[in-house]
């Protein structure tokens, strides 16, 4: 049976062409990927996908995209883009379709996943189990969740990133009062994500009255300003750049906790996205799991639960074709 997978980001748009006879995809035949914003809609990648592969007859076909997905219609967040899985399959003659949210998908895959594709930062309780919550920084802050139904888990979506920040401290405060003032509604979006990073960069130099550094504009001019401030930070080379990364590792151990608490999940906690990986040595400082563990009477539910770095970036791809191969 051959399943079509995309993972459709507001950066990236991946497609993958598995051929499975069980109900878990491992290697993908085909696989591409696409800059999301240079292509008008999912339509006009996915006919490239196509006609540069000479593909004909797909049986199945899902996708995870970061959006809430209502009725099968996705109205993407970080992108101008309204996705029907009924459109999708009149044009282009699929057999089945199915859209999930990206976090969504991304939970299908977490039991695609080998040992090498997790690295632990709380081990939890001895044979930890029940609920699983998925969290992923990237171009926007996704969540979702895995309800135990006593005999395997059941992805389910969430938009848990756009709910209300909340500051803890006079410095929150004062970015959250920049942030309102740009964006009206401040969400953990707007803080715990790639351009949260540069939000809080941008904040902080003008908090602190500090100019960037000719070599850190430099590396901000050609990488971007949360690849090289997170960067920076690794190596220790400026203050502010160290700083906005404490900050940012600080919110999002506070969320992540928020979203396992809110879910109970005693199964563990995965970070998803693609920031995570790239900040390993930063979150094995420790300050992830000080602000994660930070709970009060809660921080015993909250110890027991493991923390797992997601490490491989195809999870959501894997995800989407397990489910697909899983649907009757």
């Amino acid at each position: 049976m051959q399943i079509l997978a995309g993972d459709i980001g507001g950066t990236n748009t991946r497609l993958a062409l598995f051929d499975t006879t069980g109900a878990r995809p491992e290697q993908a035949i085909i696989e591409a990927s696409y800059p999301s914003p240079a292509h008008p809609t999912i339509e006009s990648i996915l006919k490239q996908f196509l006609d540069q592969h000479n593909l004909k007859q797909i049986e199945r076909a899902c996708f995870g995209l970061a959006g809430p997905v209502i009725d099968q219609v996705c109205e993407t967040t970080n992108l101008p883009w309204l996705v029907s899985a009924q459109s999708v399959k009149q044009q282009f003659g699929f057999d089945q379709v199915w859209l999930l949210n990206d976090l969504e998908a991304n939970a299908w895959g977490i039991d695609t996943l080998h040992e090498s594709d997790i690295y632990s930062l709380n081990a939890g309780a001895v044979n930890a189990s029940g609920n699983r919550s998925i969290i992923s920084a990237g171009t926007g802050l996704g969540e979702a969740g895995l309800y135990w139904d006593g005999n395997q888990y059941q992805p389910f979506p969430s938009e848990g990133g756009h709910a209300d920040f909340s500051a803890n401290s006079s410095l929150e405060y004062a970015l959250y009062e920049s942030l309102a003032e740009q964006y009206g509604h401040v969400s953990w979006e707007r803080l715990v994500s790639g351009p949260g990073i540069e939000s809080i960069y941008a904040f902080l130099r003008q908090y602190r009255s500090a100019t960037t550094p000719d070599w850190l504009q430099q590396q901000i001019n050609q990488i971007g300003v949360a690849p090289a401030v997170s960067r920076a930070a690794i190596d220790k080379t400026d203050p502010i750049a160290a700083e906005t990364m404490a900050l940012f590792i600080e919110l999002y151990g506070r969320e992540a906790s928020n979203h396992a608490l809110k879910i109970m999940a005693t199964g563990g906690v995965y970070l998803g996205g693609g920031i995570a990986p790239q900040i390993m040595p930063l979150l094995n400082e420790g300050q992830f799991m000080q602000a994660f563990l930070a709970k009060g009477r809660m921080q015993h539910i909250v110890t027991a639960m493991p923390v797992r770095v997601i490490l491989n970036d195809k999870t959501a791809l894997m995800g989407a074709a397990h489910f697909a191969a899983l649907q009757d």
